[in-house]
């Protein structure tokens, strides 16, 4: 039977599958929708190039090319770790009904990937980030939400 741990020990499969080829990090997800998976991802950070491309967010770009949607209702995210918080956020962005995930942001942190900065970082004032952070031109760039709200012919998400 296809439980929910069944489908955690898919998605840590996902994270040694990457592993093993060296595509990036310890880290595997899976989508499931309606018992079935929708969507695979591993971490490919070092083989792409690219540090948005952790496992959930491989994962959830899989899955919405997938299913042709880019919300994943009625879905589950399962993941071998405690997503970060950029995967935390596209999670919500995707809106599934439900996240399961197998070690925790600690166990992360003790092989080497450490979230704290971030966390700690997100709720400081812009002045007090450490990446030097500016905004600019606030006005001007009020122009394309005008627009937004103003349209008759957009998709809402």
């Amino acid at each position: 039977m296809k439980d929910d741990k069944y489908f955690i020990r898919e998605a840590i499969k996902q994270a040694d599958k990457g592993i093993t080829n060296h595509e990036g990090g310890p880290f595997g997800a899976i989508i499931v929708k309606d018992g079935e998976i929708v969507g695979r991802g591993n971490n490919k950070v070092t083989s792409t190039n690219d540090p948005t491309a952790h496992a959930e967010m491989v994962a959830i770009r899989d899955a919405c090319k997938n299913l042709n949607t880019f919300q994943l209702d009625d879905c589950i995210i399962y993941s071998s770790c405690e997503p970060c918080p950029m995967c935390l956020g596209a999670i919500y962005w995707a809106r599934p009904k439900k996240l399961v995930f197998a070690s925790s942001k600690e166990d992360a942190s003790a092989a080497g990937f450490d979230d704290s900065l971030i966390y700690r970082e997100i709720p400081l004032p812009i002045e007090k980030r450490m990446i030097e952070t500016q905004q600019l031109l606030r006005e001007e760039g009020q122009f394309v939400f005008d627009k937004w709200v103003a349209s008759d012919d957009k998709t809402k998400y």
